[in-house]
């Protein structure tokens, strides 16, 4: 009985703290002043060295604080695994259901990588024809979140070397969750980009992603794929790693003008199709137009 309480709340939990994110945390701290400090550092790098050498610059540094942030936690997750996880790992043994596991090895298949390759692929392609003249940039951005969060995924893993669960071979943090997010977080990132959606539009979005996050989480747990400790590492690193790449994207696009009833007035398109990502970071540092306009 409590897996399949368990099971709903891996879908109400993400649904309901997903627009309670964007509209609390998520809205002050792109209001902050730290995130005005850096959209005001990112800017000056543009007019330095150019939108796509800071995207660059921006997403290797990103990377690599990740790595750093998430290398003790996953030595702490190692600590932890006799006492919570192996004890998890045992529980959940105990009360398989061969219907209900059914379902969750159907589900949790989304989360491997040769489904994600071909959607990454798919949304790429689509994107890139609807930018038309800057078809480049959702071709190169979306098709390079798939092996960006596969190889900062494997450095953890082999960094941390934590082993994995005697009935799968899942590893620190879960690869299936992180991808979910990146994957369809790029999609839905370049959705908000392309049809100019609002802000609610965007957090369900990003609402969206995080409820898909949650439930290949729970379901990797249910067929015992993976440690406790490693699912919840893939549901902070791939959001994470996310938003750092979305921030990239934001400033290879550059400033988007958005229609409106006051001819002439310019606004920066909101990019967070996840419930955490900063829509105000970016200052234009030169101007731009949006994916159509340039055709």
């Amino acid at each position: 009985m409590i897996v399949y309480v368990a099971a709903a709340l891996a879908v109400l939990l993400p649904a309901v703290a997903g627009p309670a994110l964007a509209y609390g945390p998520g809205r002050h701290w792109t209001r902050s002043r730290l995130a005005g400090r850096v959209g005001a550092a990112l800017s000056a790098l543009v007019s330095t060295i150019g939108r796509p050498a800071t995207a660059v610059a921006f997403l290797l540094a990103w990377v690599a604080a990740v790595v750093a942030v998430f290398w003790p936690l996953g030595e702490l997750a190692h600590r932890l695994e006799p006492g919570l996880d192996v004890p998890v790992h045992a529980w959940i043994g105990t009360r398989l259901d061969p219907s209900f596991g059914r379902l969750n090895w159907a589900y949790t298949v989304l989360g491997d990588r040769a489904p994600l390759k071909v959607v990454t692929v798919a949304g790429a392609v689509v994107f890139a024809a609807l930018w038309r003249r800057r078809f480049w940039i959702p071709l190169l951005a979306i098709l390079a979140s798939f092996p960006l969060e596969q190889y900062v995924q494997a450095v953890l893993a082999g960094m941390v070397h934590r082993g994995h669960p005697p009935t799968g071979l899942g590893t620190y943090p879960s690869g299936g969750v992180a991808r979910i997010v990146m994957t369809f977080g790029a999609l839905a990132l370049f959705a908000a980009l392309t049809f100019r959606l609002g802000r609610r539009a965007r957090v369900g979005l990003g609402t969206a992603v995080l409820v898909l996050a949650v439930v290949e989480g729970y379901t990797r747990m249910y067929v015992q794929k993976h440690w406790l400790t490693d699912v919840v590492a893939g549901l902070l690193f791939g959001p994470a790693l996310f938003l750092g790449w979305a921030v990239a994207v934001l400033v290879l696009v550059g400033p988007m003008t958005r229609p409106g009833p006051t001819p002439g007035v310019e606004r920066v398109a909101g990019p967070a199709p996840s419930p955490t990502a900063p829509s105000r970071l970016i200052a234009a540092a030169a101007p731009g137009t949006g994916p159509e306009a340039a055709s």
